[in-house]
């Protein structure tokens, strides 16, 4: 339709020279003259395309705009011209005067509560109704509904004989808006022309090679239109969550860990929490081990020494696992279970000065607020976090994958107790926004007492598991070097439960993955704990 439209103006330009008013046209297709706004919209468009027809920086048109303001029927308007209005409808549902009248709630059943509300008021003030005992009837026997007439004449014209006035009232009771429209004149151009043939807009190598270029129209390049608009880049909603956490850990005095391996040693991962080499999660069912290389460098050989003696022996008032040691278990390499794993080297490195060493990473090397009067055994206390990944040989569903964030949190002081952590973690979510919290009692090898960590979802409405947390073992610390005083805590939660829970992810595959919406990461908003 759109070069039959430019070729109907161009043919009614060739007879007239001008087209006074591009309202008289009639556009393909339609009986009537172009006088809606819609129709002109088209038009212009098409004016606008034969306008960029340019040879040689001669136009084939040119047009004036006329600006012009019409009225158009709101949803509410377009009712009444359908219906009738609310006062000519509430007239229209009462019984004639002298028979039962019919109540107000009658009333509304009949017409509507809008209907009833305003337009018993608007046929009072008419005179149409009258009121009868608990009731209304009709105070006339016939109406004329002005209201719809007028909308009707606005429907099809635009506009009201009645003038300002009416069309004032109308649009004070919201039953029409104002629109600004426009039509054109149009004018021969210096290159007019009842041709449309499309210009070329690129000059290929063929034209080149025949010089059919040399005859051929080009279109005129537009260097002031706009460019497609780029899109920027955008963070994932993991990773916005991930950063309000780690301002929260950071609001509150923590120092971050470097967790940059992702592949760790059995020693690290499992030895050095007290984590039993029988234990189930060292299976291949739950962990990801390495083939090539399959084995890790040796730890050090007193730390390593002192954490078998324990797993095997016992001491520091334990009486250990009593099961052979494995050298061959204890170096395997695997894809990290947890970021304890970390932790745990971070921890070793805390206890460097309480062991009488000075290590690279040296944590106690470190001032901090609070600890620069340090007693004569070397320890210090230290708060420190990380976020990172972690890898479990799981089975993929809706909430599980094999690769997920962890959150862990670890606070090291003298004489901590079950008490302090708790306290610590009431303060801690309710920085997320977590505020009625319950702990129940777990079990985890390298923690004791052990916590689980539950918040009550509102919008669930239960008790949701969030974390898991509790005081390490002294088989974990004390071979570390750290005097018998020094209590740690230590915490852990996922990312991707909260991140869903924020956004109303149902599913986990949506969140990461090749399943995930490239439109809904850039349209994600903000989250804010």
């Amino acid at each position: 339709m759109a070069e039959q439209l430019q070729q109907l103006i161009l043919d009614t330009l060739d007879t007239q020279s001008t087209l006074p008013d591009s309202r008289a046209l009639k556009i393909p297709g339609q009986s009537s003259p172009a006088s809606s706004h819609d129709a002109q919209i088209t038009i212009l468009g098409a004016l606008n395309s034969l306008l960029s027809r340019e040879a040689m920086n001669m136009q084939m048109i040119t047009y004036e705009t006329h600006e012009v303001s019409s009225h158009v029927l709101t949803p509410e308007g377009v009712q009444i011209v359908r219906e009738g209005s609310h006062e000519a409808r509430v007239w229209a549902a009462l019984p004639e005067r002298g028979s039962a009248p019919l109540s107000a709630q009658d009333l509304k059943r009949a017409v509507g509560d809008e209907a009833a509300k305003v337009g018993q008021g608007r046929a009072f003030k008419s005179g149409w109704i009258a009121k009868e005992g608990n009731g209304f009837v009709k105070a006339v026997s016939n109406i004329t509904d002005t209201t719809q007439t007028e909308l009707r004449e606005l429907e099809s014209s635009g506009t009201l004989v009645a003038g300002e006035k009416a069309l004032a009232e109308l649009r004070k009771r919201k039953l029409i808006i104002q629109r600004k429209g426009q039509w054109f004149t149009v004018h021969k151009g210096a290159n007019f022309s009842t041709s449309i043939a499309k210009p070329e807009t690129d000059l290929t190598v063929d034209m080149l090679t025949s010089g059919s270029w040399k005859k051929s129209t080009f279109k005129k390049y537009n260097f002031d239109a706009d460019g497609i608009p780029t899109s920027g880049g955008a963070l994932h909603p993991i990773l916005k969550v991930r950063e309000e956490i780690r301002s929260i850990f950071l609001e509150m005095g923590f120092e971050e860990m470097p967790t940059g391996t992702f592949v760790e040693s059995g020693f690290w991962c499992f030895d050095a929490l007290f984590v039993p080499q029988l234990h189930p999660a060292r299976e291949l069912q739950d962990t990801f081990y390495l083939s090539d290389p399959s084995t890790s460098l040796p730890p050090p050989s007193d730390y390593y020494e002192r954490v078998a003696r324990v797993h095997e022996h016992g001491g520091y008032d334990s009486i250990g696992y009593r099961t052979p040691w494995s050298h061959e278990e204890s170096h395997k390499l695997l894809l990290r279970t947890h970021t304890t794993a970390s932790s745990a080297a971070m921890l070793y490195k805390l206890a460097a000065k309480c062991r009488g060493e000075n290590i690279d990473g040296d944590l106690s090397a470190k001032s901090q607020p609070g600890a620069a009067n340090l007693s004569d055994d070397g320890f210090r206390p230290a708060k420190l976090f990380s976020i990172d990944r972690v890898f479990r040989n799981e089975t993929m569903d809706a909430t599980h994958l094999a690769e997920f964030h962890q959150v862990e949190g670890v606070v090291a002081d003298r004489n901590l107790t079950l008490a302090d952590l708790i306290g610590f973690m009431r303060t801690f979510f309710r920085k997320m926004g977590m505020k009625n919290l319950r702990f129940k009692p777990a079990y985890n090898p390298y923690t004791e007492p052990s916590l689980e960590i539950f918040a009550w979802h509102p919008l669930l409405e239960k008790w949701v598991e969030i974390g898991n947390s509790g005081m390490f073992r002294p088989e974990m610390l004390a071979p570390m070097g750290f005097p018998p005083d020094v209590r740690v805590h230590g915490w852990g939660i996922g990312l991707e439960r909260p991140t869903m829970i924020r956004y109303g992810v149902n599913n986990i595959r949506t969140l990461v993955g090749h399943k995930t919406s490239i439109e809904n990461v850039e349209n994600s908003p903000a989250v804010m704990f």
